[in-house]
């Protein structure tokens, strides 16, 4: 089983770069999209999917906008959109695809890089989230988070955490949060647990030749229950090409839909 997760910066911007072409060659069983920037209206009218695929999505209600997908070659038995809280629902951060035993789920945490408030909002989706969390640990299921949770966990996942340290999406309560997501849920990281290594980033800073120097933060993940997590083989992130400011992190599972 293969699956690719990448926040595309704006579909119709990533769909112009060739994304479409690129993933339908990838033969992915399941695509999770973030920051889709579209409506239904303009998915459906002007987007598609691509070929092989039929594509699921959890729309912001504010147009051009945050908004997350899944593309999946297999049916799902239901999908789910949203966690139930309408101020979070209506930023479009979360959509659910159940196959079987197992549960695949595109998710966007908010960003408070724009301000106080915007931090204030990451953080009431996290204390809001985690309950969510423990009972998909919790369920009995095979559960698969795939996005764009926009918090470096450890020093490692960032080039200059030094500077980073009273940033958002480096803070000490994120940190923190995120640790308890593996430590007490003992959800798993996929890509650090197949990949120890310093200098793997999924995004990039527009400014300063980030990209040129590799002067990234790692905050794109898959993250999975444990014996979902134990059957991982093989990872990487895609770099290519350029779809978006983020790169595609793609993980082999040994686990059959």
């Amino acid at each position: 089983m293969k699956i690719i997760t990448l926040n595309l910066n704006g579909l119709r911007s990533a769909t112009s770069k060739g994304v479409f072409d690129w993933l339908a060659q990838q033969e992915a069983d399941v695509i999770c999209v973030q920051e889709l920037k579209a409506q239904q209206n303009d998915i459906n009218g002007v987007m598609r999917s691509p070929n092989g695929y039929s594509g699921y999505f959890h729309c912001a209600e504010k147009r051009g906008y945050s908004g997350v997908g899944i593309y999946t070659r297999h049916t799902p038995d239901q999908i789910i959109e949203g966690i139930g809280i309408p101020e979070i629902d209506a930023e479009g951060r979360f959509l659910r695809a159940d196959f079987g035993n197992l549960t695949v789920i595109s998710i966007y945490l908010p960003s408070g890089s724009s301000g106080e408030h915007r931090q204030a909002a990451k953080f009431f989706f996290m204390a809001r989230f985690y309950p969510l969390l423990q009972s998909l640990a919790e369920c009995g299921r095979e559960v698969l988070l795939c996005g764009d949770w926009n918090i470096a966990h450890k020093e490692i996942d960032l080039k200059n955490w030094r500077s980073n340290q009273k940033n958002s999406g480096f803070l000490p309560e994120e940190r923190t949060w995120l640790s308890t997501v593996f430590d007490e849920l003992k959800l798993v990281d996929v890509f650090r647990k197949l990949n120890p290594e310093p200098d793997h980033y999924t995004w990039w800073s527009n400014r300063g030749q980030a990209w040129a120097k590799n002067v990234g933060w790692r905050i794109d993940y898959q993250i999975a229950t444990p014996d979902l997590a134990s059957s991982a083989a093989r990872t990487s992130i895609y770099k290519d090409e350029r779809f978006s400011d983020h790169a595609p992190l793609i993980v082999d599972y040994d686990f059959s839909l």
